[in-house]
């Protein structure tokens, strides 16, 4: 299965069930009636013909892909007790193109045209004297000539639902009298998840907070959502995080990072601690800090529009060094050169502007350091050089007192073992040592006798390479050859 199939699903699913709860809430609202009937159908039937035509048999496929699946609320008015009246119907629809899955699966599949538009509405409208408010989805979105085009049909609402590809949906009416409260009922995603989808942004891009600000326009255009949502949004977030402060000038709104706010006081404090409180001059260094990050905030995001329009001065000049280059007649070439080094120029004031800003925003972030660390040092409390000394030497005084007192536990503890034991288990002790000698005396003697026998045996085996002795003593040989020689 392809990702754009089980992207499809996914979507179809997520669009479904989360219209069908607002379609439940609408019922006696913007839905007419007293009496429901709900009915959901697919093209379930429609998909495995497809797939048996391709020579697909596979269950697991036609379970993964999408089937164009829908819900129909039908209202009724009870009329006599018996009958009905029928008051309107509301249908959520998806439309995806299911030749394509099915014929196609590697490839990316294309948005919905206004002409299989047209003829799904024809398809899903019954009745054309009975009011119809239709929702249709395409996973794979529309064309802007099925958006534009602007279907109009006798007593029917038309809705247009689309992903936005920020994790949202594009909800986009065809006629200009179609309810917004209707729009709003085909949106599957409620309040709370556009409020985490923007917090996720806001994480995304808390890097920001450190050195400029997050303004609610650039955020807006990441989640493609109202900037006045996103300005709730930052109020939220500024008021659940005491760093976090918003700054609301000449219509745009900064979310940026300052001092922490003192949320604990003291519930009991004399005159006199109020009188020093006020003459202390406590708490300046949070309102510098505080100032001085809106202050960068301000600097940060006017030298980031600049490298935005330092970024469009050279996509001109790019543009038209290009035109420069086709040119062939030296009329427009010297247009062009004028224009381009007029950009040029242009370019290069932007540039110095941001390397000012630049400077600007390094100074007031190195007060912000130093009033920071000030700020950190005061709030530690340290202990002076004086009392440090006193620690040390009652700490080395106890160290001492401790190792005397546990050499007297120690023989203490030796002098209590002598005294414990008596004259009598003393001898028992003596007896005990006695009764051990015998045991040792025979140990050893057994050892000997295992030792012995070895030592014979190993004698033996050298006697093997011993020379064989001389059977005519040294002495007589002397003698004969003494002989031998006098008779000579």
């Amino acid at each position: 299965m392809t990702l754009s199939a089980s992207k499809a699903l996914q979507l179809e699913t997520e669009f479904l069930s989360g219209v069908d709860n607002k379609l439940e809430g609408a019922k006696g609202k913007l839905l007419r009636g007293s009496v429901w009937q709900r009915a959901r159908t697919d093209e379930t039937d429609h998909l495995r013909a497809l797939m048996a035509k391709s020579q697909l048999f596979d269950r697991n496929l036609l379970k993964n892909l999408p089937a164009n699946r829908r819900v129909a609320v039908h209202g009724f008015d009870r009329v006599l007790f018996f009958w009905k009246r029928r008051t309107g119907i509301a249908i959520a629809s998806t439309l995806s193109p299911l030749s394509h899955y099915v014929e196609n699966p590697d490839e990316t599949p294309p948005p919905i045209g206004l002409g299989d538009l047209a003829d799904h509405v024809r398809k899903l409208v019954g009745d054309q004297n009975t009011p119809h408010i239709i929702g249709v989805c395409s996973p794979s979105g529309f064309t802007e000539e099925a958006r534009e085009a602007g279907l109009d049909y006798t007593n029917v609402q038309l809705v247009l639902i689309e992903p936005d590809g920020a994790g949202g949906w594009k909800i986009t009416p065809t006629a200009e009298d179609v309810d917004p409260r209707i729009a709003q009922m085909f949106d599957p995603e409620g309040s709370s998840d556009k409020t985490e989808r923007i917090k996720a942004a806001i994480d995304a891009s808390s890097s920001d907070l450190l050195t400029s600000a997050i303004d609610t326009e650039s955020i807006a255009k990441m989640v493609k959502l109202p900037e006045h949502l996103v300005e709730q949004v930052f109020e939220q977030v500024a008021q659940a995080d005491p760093e976090l402060r918003l700054s609301k000038k000449d219509g745009e709104c900064l979310l940026y990072r300052g001092a922490p706010v003192e949320t604990v006081e003291k519930k009991s404090m004399s005159m006199i601690d109020r009188i020093k409180q006020l003459f202390s001059r406590e708490g300046d260094e949070n309102e510098k800090i505080n100032v001085l990050s809106e202050r960068r905030a301000a600097l940060a995001k006017r030298r980031d529009r600049i490298y935005e329009d330092i970024g469009q001065l050279e996509s001109k000049e790019a543009s038209l060094l290009e035109e420069g280059k086709a040119a062939k007649s030296q009329v427009p070439r010297r247009r062009i050169a004028a224009q381009l080094a007029q950009v040029r120029k242009d370019i290069g004031r932007q540039n110095t502007v941001a390397a000012m800003l630049n400077q600007q925003i390094n100074i007031i972030s190195t007060d912000i350091h130093n009033l920071t660390l000030i700020k950190q040092g005061e709030a530690a409390s340290l202990p002076d050089t004086q009392e440090l000394t006193e620690n040390a030497v009652k700490a080395e005084e106890m160290l001492e007192t401790l190792q005397t007192d546990a050499e007297l536990v120690s023989s203490l503890e030796t002098g209590m073992a002598e005294m414990s034991t008596s004259e009598e288990e003393l001898a028992i002790l003596r007896e005990f040592e006695e009764a051990d000698k015998p045991d040792q005396a025979q140990t050893t003697s057994a050892a000997t006798q295992s030792i012995a026998p070895s030592a014979a045996a190993i004698d033996d085996e050298f006697a093997e390479f011993e020379p064989p002795a001389d059977p005519t003593p040294p002495s007589s040989a002397r003698k004969e050859k003494t002989g031998d020689a006098e008779a000579s």
